[in-house]
């Protein structure tokens, strides 16, 4: 099966059933996507396919094949002479010290840099509605609408890219 995941095209001998989540961590060693509760309510495995947020849990591989995958370490930029820029997103999470344990911290900047590709100038109301669906355990959900709010205010009015 083919796969396109953070711009590099693989070729993989999984079988169409399995869930992406486990080819992602197993199979290419992209371990920053996390299992959280396997069943797809808390978000800790959301990555991109063709610029959505997806629970990567739930979703079998036979399902994106041919499809545009980014994961948390496909998020920032690199360019040519090799200087990482940080997604606005990621740089809001430090800025806003967002994480405690981390453990669900790229499903929540997956779900945020996906919703401001979507959504760029969103309301407050807008952003907690949008990240809703994401569980945090340590129970950061001011700072997470705040670096959320904060990413969206440092992309300028500019759709933020996903």
């Amino acid at each position: 099966m083919e796969l396109k995941v953070n711009g590099t095209s693989f070729t993989l001998d999984v079988p169409g059933e399995e869930r992406l989540l486990w080819v992602l961590r197993d199979w290419l060693g992209l371990t920053g996507t996390k299992f959280g509760c396997g069943v797809g309510i808390c978000g800790a495995c959301t990555v991109h396919v063709n610029g959505a947020a997806v629970r990567s849990c739930l979703m079998p591989l036979a399902a994106v094949a041919g499809a545009d995958i980014r994961t948390i370490e496909g998020l920032a930029a690199t360019d040519a002479g090799g200087t990482v820029t940080l997604h606005p997103v990621q740089q809001a999470f430090i800025d806003h010290q967002v994480p405690q344990c981390g453990w669900c911290m790229s499903g929540q900047i997956m779900q945020a840099a996906s919703f401001l590709a979507q959504n760029p100038q969103p309301s407050e109301e807008e952003t907690v509605r949008a990240m809703s669906g994401n569980y945090c355990r340590c129970g950061c959900y001011v700072r997470i609408r705040q670096a959320v709010q904060q990413a969206a205010g440092m992309a300028g009015g500019e759709e933020v890219a996903t």
